[in-house]
Parts: C-alpha cells; structure tokens; sequence
C-alpha cells in the first residue's frame, strides 16, 4: 500500500496540512493518517475534505474506500479519534504549572481546567455519543465481543486514564486529550461541537473527574457508554446540555434525536439473515 500512502500524504501535504504520519492499523486494509492540529472549524473542514480525497485516490486504483465504524464482523472496527486542547490567544490551558502544585496529585501534568474539561466530558459521555458514534452500526463497533486481532480498541464506560488506549479519554501528555469514542460515521462538524460544548460545561460547574485510572480500570460511578443508537438518543433525551448544544436550546436536538431514533428503528424493522438461521426453524 505504499505508492496508495504516499499519494495521500502528498495530497495533504499540497494543501498544507502537514502530515506527519500514516499508520498501519490492527485490520488488513485499515489506516491512520494523521494531520497537524488546527482551530475546530478548519480541522472540521479537513476531515470532510480528506474523506474525498481518500474515496478518489482509493478509486483511482480499483479500490474502495469506507469509513464505517464496523464493515466486518469478524474485524476491527474504525475510530476518529479528536486531540482536543484549550488557548487563550497563544497561551495553552491545558498544561499545569510546572511544579505540579495544581494536579491535585494525579500525575498527569495537567491544569484544574482542563481537568474539569475532561470531567464535563465523562459526566455528559453517554448522550454526547449519539453525536459521536451516531449510526446504527457505530454500536457493533464498540460492543463487538472481540475481532481476529482479539482487540476491539473501542471503549465501554466513560473514564480517563494517562497513556493507554483502554479508556474514552486518553492523556497522551499535559498539552492535550484525545477523545476515543467516535467512530468514522461522525459528522465532524456536529461531534467536535457538542464535545467541546460538554467539555465547557464541565469548566463552568468545576466538575472534578476523579484520579485518572490505570488500564482496563474505571471509576465505580463511570458511565457505561449507550449500547446501541437507540440507548444514546435516550441518553441525549435525558441531558439538557447535550440537547441544547447546537443552538442554544432543545429545538435542533430534539430534531436530532427524532431522526436518530428513526434511523434506529428503520433498521430494527429490516429482517436480517441472523433472524432466519435463529428462528425460521427453531421455533
């Protein structure tokens, strides 16, 4: 797949992006490119923009291009992972100071905001998901039992953690979070919105995460993450915050949730091949 690679580094590149990496993933087939970090908007605009560009480079050599979370059963399924970071101008927020004095002794470097960002984040995980993980099959992706590789790398409760990949936050240093529960499906646009927007919320309240955990672990109050579309449009229902994060008040998401949770049931009423070699016989 390398003159594939390169085609797509170079095109990136010609615009400005900065590629700094193409990646192998766990999948045959699956790839991570990944571009420097600009202001939401213009890497919202960059990841639509990169997904045609993927579907035209990956046609042009007899081959097709998907982003949807779960193509394969048996496979891994495909993130969009979100560095996320807070500035005032030039000035980055997320950093602690650098005797620590401000970490609350939880080792991972960064500031009390950022911090409460990360808290607003968890406390608002399961109805920020229905923006983040917002189809039917986003959810065999996350509540996939295993894959060929035996990893699913997609996580189950809303917790944080430092540098391991079990968790819905990851805290790769004190300069960033990356958030690990959206999948391909996700409307840019919508998800980075509705992130930062419970990531803000949890800075107005000073929500306090708790200690990060180690890998695999969460807190005993974490919240389990929505296990199916219809579980995360209930999720967003019930979340006031959520709900009004794209204008201010219910109206577009309500909106929203209506028309996921007709997506959900559209699929729900389709008979599948699972149903007939279950029941046709057996009952």
């Amino acid at each position: 797949m390398y003159e594939h690679l390169t085609s797509i580094s170079e095109a990136m590149n010609g615009l400005g992006w900065g590629n700094y990496a193409n990646d192998h993933e766990d999948a045959a087939g699956q790839f991570e490119q990944n571009f420097n970090y600009a202001d939401a908007l213009t890497t919202a605009d960059r990841v639509v923009t990169l997904r045609y560009i993927l579907n035209i480079l990956a046609e042009q050599r007899g081959m097709t291009a998907t982003f949807m979370p779960k193509p394969f059963t048996d496979r891994t399924g495909t993130g969009l992972h979100f560095h996320l970071s807070l500035w005032s101008g030039a000035e980055a927020l997320f950093p602690g100071d650098d005797d620590g004095a401000d970490d609350g002794g939880r080792g991972l470097g960064l500031s009390d905001l950022a911090y409460s960002f990360i808290g607003g984040i968890l406390e608002h995980a399961p109805a920020l998901q229905a923006f983040l993980a917002p189809t039917v099959n986003s959810y065999k992706r996350s509540g996939a039992t295993t894959s060929s590789s035996g990893a699913t790398w997609s996580p189950r409760k809303a917790s944080f953690g430092g540098n391991d990949r079990t968790h819905m936050i990851r805290v790769p240093d004190n300069k960033r979070i990356e958030l690990r529960s959206g999948d391909g499906s996700a409307n840019p646009y919508l998800a980075i919105a509705t992130a930062i927007e419970a990531g803000l919320d949890g800075v107005t309240k000073g929500t306090d995460p708790g200690a990060p955990s180690g890998p695999g672990e969460s807190q005993p109050d974490a919240h389990l993450l929505p296990a199916t579309l219809l579980h995360a449009v209930e999720a967003l229902r019930r979340d006031p915050v959520m709900l009004s994060s794209l204008s201010g008040d219910e109206t577009i998401g309500s909106y929203y949730a209506d028309a996921k949770e007709e997506e959900f049931l559209a699929w729900h009423n389709q008979v599948s091949d699972w149903e007939i070699r279950t029941y046709l016989t057996s009952i």
